[in-house]
């Protein structure tokens, strides 16, 4: 994959016009959020800017192992006031692995209060909104963090990419295919990892901590999801599962412990379409998967005001749980009766 060269040279020209940075990710960041961020830090305080990453909530602990992530700031317990700052004083704002300002909640607002800063996108969503001065945004690429990959690559060639910044990235392009299982892996993409393992980083330690460091909790509580809360109807190629904040807090939930639960009903072998329900205090988040075709970013769109990928999407439902889950079987059966379940 190419980025246009055009979008490098403006990249540039903005950035040595720039000397305080703002990295900003999503809402319930995840390894390609906080991978993409860590590893773009990395290269622009190289190379004398100021930077400050910020993300609106925790990321989830299992993450912890990733390198300098201790420098992230987290909004929301932010008392000392240093996203604010941050933003309000920034020249340039870089927005990761999102593509509309909603994805980072309470943040948005304060964003705006800077008029003068330049926003620049770096993200592989669909259907970016058009907020951004500069948007280095391709849809086909698997991770945000090959996207970083390319531009250092274009920028400083990959001969800058340093061991740390080879671990974060590795986590992005890793967790964002499925452990290199999904469609949108391509022949470029492992030529890109074969330049970060040539960094000397230690992929099976970093496969181990990602996948293989839970808590006890969180292997009861899919347990508990799989044999009591999993749906399956439509002929037995859709699927939903759903926690409630009670059941939540039964089993001492932390964020990021739901992670995965979604793509399980895909491994059976007539499964289409799986959906996964959380619920929070004001909404109730929409995690859906699919297979093949079966597009769940136009269903996103359609049906939860949501949006993401042809096979993997979210939303949110304002609605109880219950009515949820009624709302997603009807859509469901809407969606299949115009041959979108095929």
């Amino acid at each position: 994959m190419q980025i246009a060269k055009d979008k490098i040279d403006a990249l540039r020209a903005m950035l040595e016009n720039s000397r305080r940075v703002v990295i900003l990710s999503h809402t319930n960041p995840d390894g390609d959020a906080i991978g993409s961020s860590l590893a773009w830090a990395e290269v622009l305080k190289r190379h004398g800017h100021e930077v400050t990453c910020i993300i609106p909530n925790k990321y989830p602990y299992y993450l912890d192992f990733m390198p300098d992530i201790e420098s992230v700031v987290i909004y929301k317990g932010d008392n000392d006031g240093i996203a604010m700052k941050a933003i309000k004083d920034a020249d340039i704002i870089f927005c990761l692995d999102f593509h509309t300002m909603t994805r980072l909640d309470g943040l948005g607002d304060i964003i705006d209060s800077n008029q003068h800063a330049k926003r620049v996108l770096i993200d592989h969503h669909l259907d970016p909104s058009e907020d951004f001065d500069l948007m280095l945004s391709y849809p086909k690429a698997s991770s945000t963090c090959y996207l970083v990959a390319l531009i250092v690559e274009n920028m400083y060639d990959t001969a800058s990419i340093s061991a740390t910044m080879a671990e974060n990235l590795f986590v992005g392009m890793m967790t964002d295919t499925g452990n290199f299982a999904f469609s949108s892996v391509t022949p470029d993409l492992f030529r890109m990892v074969s330049v970060l393992a040539a960094t000397g980083i230690d992929i099976p330690n970093i496969h181990n901590n990602v996948y293989n460091s839970f808590t006890e909790s969180r292997a009861r509580l899919f347990g508990y999801v799989i044999n009591r809360k999993m749906r399956i109807f439509h002929n037995g190629t859709v699927a939903h599962m759903s926690l409630t904040e009670e059941e939540m807090r039964r089993f001492w939930f932390q964020q990021g412990d739901s992670e995965g639960f979604v793509n399980y009903p895909l491994t059976i072998k007539k499964m289409k379409m799986s959906a996964m329900f959380t619920q929070h205090t004001d909404f109730i988040r929409v995690s859906l998967r699919s297979r093949g075709n079966i597009d769940v970013n136009l269903f996103a769109q359609r049906y939860f005001n949501g949006g993401g990928h042809k096979n993997a999407a979210g939303g949110k439902s304002f609605m109880t749980m219950e009515e949820t889950i009624k709302h997603y079987e009807k859509c469901v059966k809407e969606f299949a009766a115009e041959g979108m379940l095929n």
